[in-house]
């Protein structure tokens, strides 16, 4: 099975044992109780829970123990087969359940060591964190102990109970959130590799700046250029890198008064995160005399992540701030347990893992050595290595890498994110995510006193030299990190002249800011277009936010689309199209006529996107060989790094810099595929015309032979796919879609997708929730996510919001009980 493809539930397959005939009754049974009167323990005083249309429920506390007790409840009435797969992923304990099939995977989430992470901010967690986690947990626990007969589908079809929720399972899954925005060593990977293919200069050249025309997160500062820096480092790491000669986005914005029609700020932000069924997010609204919030939380913790409470609203996107190092370990030739450092050998720490598989009986064993700087990523005990290996090239085999990540450092996230629930004002907000570790996050803010701001929250390490970019040396101590940047000290900005921030994982700060942060930002060309948007006019309300948001424009398809119709004649005259001239000529009439607008019905955006890649694997891997699919973003494994690799919105874009300036150099022919033009020096119009002849034969076997069908949606498309649904029937029970829709990684509604062909670019992260808050009324914010609420497939909350989600519309996030009142579906008290 091709890795890119794999998903959770592709690894449960031969897990079922419930006879189909049975799943009729087994269907409706789990249904939770969501009217009437429930008496449960634990609690101070009766809470109310109150679910709306769109089965979104509105918890009333009188304490927020209760409230955050009540909040466990209702995750695990609609969602704890979701929050039972979340924990074992983040503790590596799927094979429990599973078997041998995913013992593998298991086996990898250990040595990266996620549960042990979660296991350590327990124990530096505060009396604060501890009580609320333990009230959260509290209220888990009572909907399972009531409901051991009755449990969610999943459970019966796996003949397994779960166990009680502990504090520490809330931080596994919150540690695999942040692994998943930690996007860093796969990149120094990868940029290990370009050196020893291409050496430094040319490396560098492939790294690419940050387009100089895209905005800067932070209006006052200036463009700053990188290449010469990165080659510098290029240059250093080949001194020390063992080299052989042959060897996981999201738009936010806030306006203030001066630019919305109510006079006061309006502020929007749609994470993008992978597709699932159930959906990532579940909406809450949490009230009691502590606390105030409304928005979506994350099954299996407490509090609300993202959303407004009383007197302010926040959104976030990823910063992707450089929080990760590579670092290549010198071991003890006669002596495994001993590595070098500054001279002398130190003892690794060696952490045996026991991994218990469904059907035996003795526990399998995995030993995790761990350095100073964190865990051997690549054992050479785990069946199955991080890690590529065995090329023969790049990175010597047998070298060791030891990960060092911030994600290892004790933090209490749950501090930060009831402080935040918890704030009054930008002061309150700020001191709040000082708490805020891990992932490094973009926030913007916006208050009903009229105020608006931007903090890029994170703990950001210092480095004694270099900036991160390749496996450092770990045996000379040059390159350790001496500390954190100040949370005082990192990049900010309140009540900016020009009313409004906007971010879109774009670079953060220009040539003014005194620290390292990161060069794994994205291209910039979704903030330019927020920007572009945000400033065609004066004054912009919750309409204009909400068509933004589903905005499908493609600013880098001008540029090579550009370049087709300039060259259009050159291109059609090249050998390749002889006999087949009229395909081309119509191919590129649809391209000549597109208004670059990426949507679902484009058959010119499907005609460039795959002539793009195709393009790509012409320029490139004549130079890079295998290391072509990474460089281009295919991640390096779907479930311990992003299934897209760090690279996947750069390499389009430092393709069409050469092909816009014409840097023959580059130019090379895959010899292995085209004897007939071996040795002869390759133009830009071959590689065009090749590239392009490559898509239409792609896209004539894949979607027929009528042009006029060859739409992007037919190609790129969402599925909402449930573990369980891998395999078949179940898939008819569980799974939703698929369904067209527009956009790539460049465009505001973002479509991101594995670059791989020839398998169809299924969609694999896009805006996983919606907001848009009005602090001028709080009635009037709206919401949405992808799925639905329930994580039943029985209830009509399953599934209910997709199509509102896939036309671009929304509910309305009610905050006034008498809103709530009017628009009530049911009724649940629980009393002591």
């Amino acid at each position: 099975m091709d890795n890119s493809k794999i998903k959770i539930g592709a690894l449960i397959l031969g897990a079922l044992a419930a006879p189909v005939t049975a799943l009729a009754y087994l269907y409706r049974r789990p249904l939770p109780k969501v009217n009437g009167t429930r008496k449960v323990s634990g609690l101070h005083a009766p809470v109310e829970i109150i679910r709306d249309h769109w089965g979104v429920p509105h918890i009333y506390a009188q304490h927020e123990d209760d409230l955050l007790f009540a909040q466990g409840y209702v995750h695990a009435q609609d969602r704890l087969w979701q929050m039972e797969l979340q924990r074992r992923i983040g503790q590596g304990r799927l094979s429990e359940i599973f078997g041998e099939l995913t013992f593998s995977a298991d086996s990898l989430l250990r040595i990266i060591g996620l549960g042990r992470a979660a296991r350590n901010d327990i124990a530096h967690a505060s009396s604060e964190t501890l009580h609320a986690l333990k009230a959260y947990a509290l209220g888990v626990n009572t909907f399972i102990g009531a409901n051991q007969n009755k449990l969610p589908l999943e459970f019966t079809l796996l003949r397994f109970k779960p166990e009680a929720w502990q504090p520490v399972d809330s931080l596994a899954w919150a540690k695999m959130m942040s692994w998943g925005l930690s996007f860093n060593w796969d990149a120094e990977i990868v940029r290990a590799e370009l050196i020893s293919k291409l050496g430094a200069e040319r490396a560098a050249r492939l790294q690419g700046d940050y387009t100089a025309d895209n905005p800067i997160i932070i209006p006052e500062h200036t463009f700053v250029e990188v290449m010469d820096r990165v080659a510098e480092h290029y240059r250093e790491a080949e001194k020390w890198l063992p080299l052989q000669a042959v060897s996981g986005m999201s738009n936010n914005w806030v306006v203030d008064g001066n630019k919305s029609v109510t006079g006061k700020p309006l502020l929007a932000n749609d994470p993008h995160l992978g597709l699932s069924m159930p959906a990532i997010w579940y909406e809450n609204h949490l009230v009691s005399p502590e606390m105030e919030s409304i928005g979506v939380s994350l099954p299996g913790t407490p509090g609300v992540v993202l959303g407004h409470n009383a007197e302010l609203a926040w959104g976030a996107t990823a910063a992707f701030a450089d929080t990760q190092d590579l670092y290549l370990e010198k071991f003890h030739p006669d002596d495994p347990t001993l590595y070098e450092y500054q001279g002398a050998w130190e003892k690794a720490n060696i952490v045996r893992e026991e991994i218990r598989v469904k059907g035996e009986s003795t526990p399998r064993t995995v030993d995790v050595t761990i350095t100073r700087h964190g865990p051997i990523k690549n054992h050479g005990a785990s069946p199955t290595l991080a890690l590529p290996r065995s090329r023969g090239e790049g990175i010597r085999e047998g070298a060791r890498l030891a990960l060092r990540w911030v994600g290892y450092e004790p933090h209490d996230l749950c501090h930060a994110v009831l402080g935040i629930n918890r704030a009054r004002n930008w002061h309150e907000f700020t001191e709040a995510l000082r708490h805020w570790t891990e992932p490094s996050l973009n926030f913007v803010y916006a208050d009903r006193a009229g105020n608006i701001g931007y903090y890029m929250a994170g703990q950001i390490p210092i480095r004694a030299k270099g900036i991160g970019q390749t496996p450092a040396p770990g045996w000379t101590g040059e390159y350790e990190w001496t500390g954190w940047i100040p949370h005082e000290e990192l990049p900010q900005s309140y009540n900016p002249a020009q009313h409004y921030f906007a971010t879109a994982n774009n670079q953060v700060v220009g040539q003014e800011y005194p620290h390292f942060l990161t060069h794994e930002t994205m291209n910039g060309f979704r903030a330019r277009r927020i920007v572009e948007l945000l400033t065609q006019k004066e004054r912009l309300s919750r309409e204009d936010f909400a068509r933004i948001q589903v905005d499908q424009y493609c600013a880098p398809a001008k540029t090579l689309c550009g370049l087709l119709n300039k060259l259009g004649a050159e291109i059609l005259n090249q050998p390749v199209f002889d006999g087949n001239r009229d395909r081309a000529e119509q191919a590129l009439n649809f391209v000549r006529q597109w208004d670059c607008n990426l949507t679902a019905d484009s058959v010119a955006g499907a005609i460039y996107e795959v002539t793009q890649n195709f393009a790509m694997r012409r320029v490139f891997e004549p130079w890079l060989g295998e290391l072509t699919d990474h460089y281009i973003g295919v991640g390096f494994h779907p479930l311990l790094s992003p299934m897209i690799g760090t690279f996947h919105d750069r390499a389009y874009v430092i393709l069409q810099r050469i092909l816009t300036n014409n840097e023959s150099e580059w130019f090379k022919p895959l010899a292995a595929l085209e004897a007939d033009v071996e040795g002869k020096p390759v133009t830009r119009e071959e590689i065009l015309a090749r590239a392009l002849n490559d898509a239409l034969d792609f896209l004539q076997k894949t979607l027929g032979d009528k042009v006029a069908q060859w739409q992007w949606g037919k190609l790129h498309q969402a599925h909402f796919n449930h573990p369980l649904g891998a395999q078949k029937p179940l898939d008819q029970i569980f799974n939703r879609g698929p369904f067209p829709y527009g956009g790539d990684t460049s465009t505001v509604w973002q479509g991101a997708f594995i670059p791989k062909f020839p398998i169809s670019p299924d969609a694999t992260g896009t805006a996983s929730w919606r907001q848009i808050m009005d602090p001028n009324d709080w009635d009037a914010s709206l919401g949405i996510h992808t799925t639905g609420q329930s994580g039943h497939p029985a209830s009509k909350h399953y599934d209910d919001m997709i199509q509102k989600w896939l036309k671009g519309e929304f509910h309305p996030l009610l905050w006034s009980r008498e809103q709530v009142e009017a628009n009530a579906e049911a009724r649940l008290k629980l009393e002591p």
